[in-house]
């Protein structure tokens, strides 16, 4: 094997290394831009350009996609998904066991589920009551009487 053949067959483990180590991660985007870089130095390699430009190529490359691209990637990323329980604010829900804070009791049904109740304010809430669901407080919905 020639040294020219070295370097491509270098530049091409190091791009299988890279999309590796991408998929290896899941959507984190840590070494995509290393895999490209990788591909584009080893197209500098076919083209028999010195090991010492292919790898400058390498560095630049990396650093230009990472930052030419990171921020595009990290603000489509940033889409934030409600989770089930954050669904559940602004929902009405009944009083099923009279809420006073003072005595840390209530509960509530939401949507056919039990839940551990308090008031928002501080005020108590008979049975029957509907409320909501202003937040919720770990196990707790925190609740508001619906006028």
């Amino acid at each position: 094997m020639t040294m020219a053949t070295l370097k491509i067959v270098f530049w091409a483990l190091a791009f299988v290394f890279f999309v590796v180590c991408e998929v290896a991660t899941g959507t984190a985007l840590v070494s995509i831009w290393l895999a490209i870089a990788a591909l584009i130095a080893m197209f500098c390699a076919i083209a028999k350009l010195s090991f010492l430009t292919q790898c400058i190529v390498f560095v630049v490359s990396s650093i230009i996609l990472l930052l030419l691209t990171r921020p595009v990637v990290k603000k489509l990323q940033n889409k934030t998904v409600a989770t089930n329980y954050e669904l559940d604010v602004g929902k009405t829900a009944i009083v099923i066991e009279p809420i006073d804070n003072s005595v840390n009791k209530g509960r509530v049904t939401l949507d056919g589920t039990d839940w551990a109740a308090r008031t928002e304010d501080g005020s108590k809430i008979s049975e029957g009551t509907p409320v909501k669901v202003v937040r919720i407080d770990g196990a707790k919905l925190i609740v508001s009487e619906e006028k």
